[in-house]
Formats: C-alpha cells, sequence, structure tokens
C-alpha cells in the first residue's frame, strides 16, 4: 500500500545534522546513509512517497544532483524504487536469504519476520511434463501440487508451487497456512537431504503481478528446485517466483588457488 507523500522537511534538521560538508564522504552518500537510517527507525516507513528532487533538495540545502545521486544510490541498494506516475516509494526491508536447503517459511521466522500463507491451491492433479521429468515420473501420475501466496509483515512476497510425487502429502489448507511445507514433510518422515536449484530472472505475467502487486513486467526472481531424500529418491519439484525487489539470495564464495 502506498502511503501519501512524505515531506523530509520534517526532519531535514535531523538529516542535515548527519550531513558533514567538511567531510572526505561524498555528501549523496552522507545523505543516502541518513535517509537510510531514517527509514530503519521508522520515520519514513514502507510504502511512503517522497517528495520529488527539487522539493527534497530545497528542504535540505542541497544540490539537485547530489539529491538524485543519494535516491538512485537507496534505489540500487533496493530501499526505494521509482514508479513512473507514481514517485519515489519507501520500500519495506528486502529478504535476504542465505543458500541452503531450507524452508523460506523458516527462515523468516529465525529472521524475526513475520510470514503468512494463503493457500491457492491443494489437490491431487495429472504431472504436467516439467515436474514429470524433474521427478522422474510419467507424465500424467497422480501427485500432489501446492500453490501458495507467501506474505512477509503482510505484503506479498513470494508465489509457490510444489509438485509432491506419491504417497499423497496427507495436510490441510489450515496446516500449510500456519507452518511450512518442509515441516509438514519431515512430520511425514520424508527429509530432503540434498537438491539441484537454479534461479533465474523473468517477467512477471498477469496472474503473478495481481497476487505480487506488480506491475505486468516486473522482474521477479524465478526460482526452481528439485529435492531429494537420503536415498536420493526425488520427493519435490518447486517452482517460485520472488518479487526481484523484495528478495535477495546470499552466498559464500571460496577460491580453490592456493
Amino acid at each position: 500500500m502506498i502511503e501519501p507523500s512524505r515531506s523530509l522537511s520534517g526532519i531535514a534538521q535531523q538529516l542535515g545534522d548527519s550531513i558533514d560538508p567538511g567531510s572526505p564522504v561524498p555528501l549523496y552518500y552522507q545523505l543516502a546513509t541518513a535517509i537510510e537510517e531514517a527509514i530503519d527507525r521508522g520515520d519514513l516507513p514502507a510504502g511512503s512517497r517522497l517528495d520529488n528532487e527539487l522539493d527534497l533538495a530545497r528542504a535540505l540545502a542541497l544540490s539537485r544532483p547530489t539529491v538524485r545521486q543519494a535516491l538512485g544510490y537507496l534505489v540500487d541498494r533496493g530501499r526505494l524504487v521509482r514508479r513512473r506516475g507514481i514517485g519515489t516509494i519507501v520500500l519495506p526491508a528486502a529478504v535476504r536469504r542465505p543458500v541452503g536447503l531450507t524452508s523460506l517459511f523458516d527462515d523468516l521466522v529465525r529472521s524475526g519476520r513475520r510470514p503468512t500463507t494463503r493457500v491457492l491451491s491443494l489437490e491431487v492433479v495429472g504431472c504436467p511434463e516439467e515436474p514429470a521429468g524433474a521427478l522422474d515420473l510419467e507424465r500424467g501420475t497422480a501427485i500432489t501440487h501446492l500453490r501458495r501466496l507467501r506474505l512477509v509483515d503482510k505484503e506479498p512476497l513470494a508465489v509457490m508451487e510444489n509438485y509432491l510425487p506419491p504417497p499423497p502429502l496427507q495436510c490441510t489448507r489450515q496446516q500449510l497456512e500456519q507452518t511450512g511445507l518442509y515441516r509438514l514433510l519431515a512430520a511425514s518422515g520424508i527429509v530432503p537431504r540434498i537438491a539441484s536449484q537454479s534461479v533465474s530472472a523473468r517477467p512477471a505475467g498477469s496472474d503473478e503481478a495481481r497476487l505480487l502487486h506488480v506491475s505486468a513486467g516486473a522482474p521477479l526472481l524465478a526460482l526452481r528446485r528439485v529435492s531429494y531424500d537420503a536415498t536420493g529418491h526425488a520427493i519435490e519439484f518447486a517452482s517460485h517466483h520472488y518479487v526481484g525487489e523484495r528478495y535477495a539470495i546470499e552466498m559464500s564464495l571460496m577460491s580453490d588457488e592456493r
């Protein structure tokens, strides 16, 4: 939800106290840091629409290019977004998730966020071609299909589809809304031990745009995952789509050079 325009003039003194023209740190970076801290404190809550660059420059007694560079820096960091015809919007804090064979639900709970789930479908269907190939099943085999909308702090984050091979998962919509899929699988004795995963970018379709509250064509992170149990048996094919500006995948890298 987009809130009314928030003037930074009300906190201009506070921001001004954070900016030192004599510092070797560039003014745009000082301003960006001060605005980001105001967002983190809640002075500029998610959904706030900021004043235009010229008004901000006047309120803060800075040049317009400095303000433009500061806002651009925060756009690149995922703290603000520019929307044509609307202006500059404060984004909710992005979900930053380490790479691992874990449930999004559990990762969000551990990080102190408030996940909620809306179950869009829970049914037994004939297995489509892509999941059939991933799960080594005949096309049309009866499998469990889940489609859920995951929200974080009441903001839609991801549309998640999962295909589970026989036997059917014994769960209800209420259980799926209250906990993560991996917890329900574990309760049935099904524990993922290894997975093959790919992440790519693609534009949002009309249905995804409606569910995720983004424009059609907005960038989404598309995740495909095939999970296996300890015996190497495929237990899940997942196709998840995340709002690009609200989600990031973090990983640690190591060189093999000595």
